[in-house]
């Protein structure tokens, strides 16, 4: 007669589980995943299948209850683990969305902004079109399957487990937020030189011809020479999205080298 014990069915559902919680928490915070357009019931199919798939590959994984104090403990850390690797890569979007801002300044598009679901406020339309080619390349790039396998291999490097996380892993994350401000200023710094030569330009136009209406041309001459250095830009854009992909993949990584219990 076939019997199960209630300890093998705690098993089954640990093994399924917690695997689970760290793949869902990475959906919610990653990039090409945590999107709003995408349903809820999909990114809860997408991390069930994922973790049937990876389950049997994780060696020893915690039999204790859901219910249980144990349990909840270990569901906080795999959903801290997950956030951490997505808010990773989040920041490579971040500079580039970055970047899209400090250019839309600088070209007078300021005031072509609209409301973006996925960013839950007004975004300028620049911002949001970087934003969008950063995506294709992104998954060009096969940037999702590497995610995605960097979080199947940090169950080998922090393994699921009942321990406190090492605090150590937060300060590099913190510490990786200036990513933000350092690559997003690189990808934008050819439209801002550009630009200024174009500004400094016109206002020496303006005080050796006083009566051209500079306020008049300038916002045009500006929009249209904005344009064209975009132009320019965009086929460079591609190795520079490469690296900053790359840039998040070993931040992840090092952030899952210090967060490991000691």
């Amino acid at each position: 007669m076939f019997e199960v014990t209630s300890d093998q069915i705690y098993g089954w559902i640990a093994t399924f589980l917690w695997p689970m919680f760290r793949l869902l928490a990475l959906i919610a915070t990653a990039p090409i995943f945590s999107e709003s357009t995408i349903p809820r019931r999909a990114k809860i199919l997408l991390a069930a299948a994922l973790s049937t798939i990876v389950s049997p590959t994780i060696g020893h994984i915690p039999t204790a209850p859901v219910y249980s104090y144990e349990g909840l403990f270990v569901i906080l850390n795999e959903v801290a683990i997950g956030i951490a690797m997505g808010f990773s890569m989040r920041l490579v979007f971040a500079a580039v969305q970055m970047a899209g801002e400090v250019i839309g300044l600088q070209m007078g598009l300021s005031f072509a902004a609209f409301y973006d679901r996925s960013a839950g406020g007004q975004t300028m339309v620049l911002s949001r079109f970087l934003n969008i080619v950063a995506t294709l390349m992104f998954l060009a790039l096969d940037g999702h399957l590497m995610m995605l396998a960097a979080l199947v291999d940090s169950f080998q490097g922090v393994p699921i487990a009942a321990l406190p996380l090492s605090g150590h892993g937060w300060g590099v994350l913190a510490r990786a937020g200036s990513m933000v401000f350092a690559t997003g200023t690189l990808l934008s710094l050819p439209m801002i030189a550009a630009l200024l030569t174009l500004n400094l330009a016109m206002g020496i136009l303006n005080r050796a011809s006083p009566q051209l209406s500079i306020f008049a041309v300038g916002f045009p001459v500006t929009l249209l020479g904005g344009m064209l250095v975009l132009m320019l830009c965009m086929p460079q854009m591609g190795v520079y999205m490469q690296g900053l992909v790359d840039i998040g993949l070993r931040t992840a990584g090092s952030v899952l080298d210090q967060l490991a219990p000691n």
